[in-house]
């Protein structure tokens, strides 16, 4: 199945960066993700907040699909395109995986728990059941920034 956007990526990212900057200034890891339909309307958004929600699991990726499944009435959000600032983690992609999420679009890479093409490698995999369209450095800059400058004045 060829997966078409019909929208700039871009728009998309620049959300989620707002979505991260909610996050810094929250003092949690600057992380922001959104979950679009395939023509780039936004069904939701979110950042990290697992210290204020005190649940290990509240990354942005989760709680925006977790929004988006409420927004479509399902579980299943086939064909919708996930935007996040940072690769998503091992929970992450797997959760990304098992909602069926058609397309990832990502900022920067973490060499430390990126679960895409850094440290664990979840697409592409045969023995899945599903396979997420995947498109990497977008903004990256922007998004490295946010992260860089969040972990110097943690320092």
């Amino acid at each position: 199945m060829t997966y078409i956007m019909q929208f700039d990526p871009r728009d998309l990212m620049r959300e989620a960066l707002r979505e991260a900057e909610k996050g810094f200034s929250s003092g949690e890891v600057p992380v922001g993700a959104v979950i679009a339909t395939p023509d780039g309307q936004i069904l939701a958004r979110a950042h990290n907040q697992p210290i204020a929600l005190k649940d290990p699991t509240a990354h942005a990726e989760i709680l925006a699909m977790r929004r988006a499944g409420v927004a479509c009435h399902n579980y299943r959000l086939t064909n919708n395109v996930l935007v996040v600032t940072i690769e998503p983690c091992l929970m992450c992609m797997g959760a990304a995986i098992n909602a069926r999420i058609g397309r990832l679009v990502f900022g920067a890479p973490d060499p430390k728990a990126g679960a895409v093409f850094s440290l664990d490698k979840l697409v592409g995999g045969r023995w899945l059941n599903h396979q997420i369209a995947v498109e990497s450095g977008v903004m990256e800059e922007e998004c490295v920034a946010i992260m860089q400058k969040f972990f110097w004045i943690r320092r």
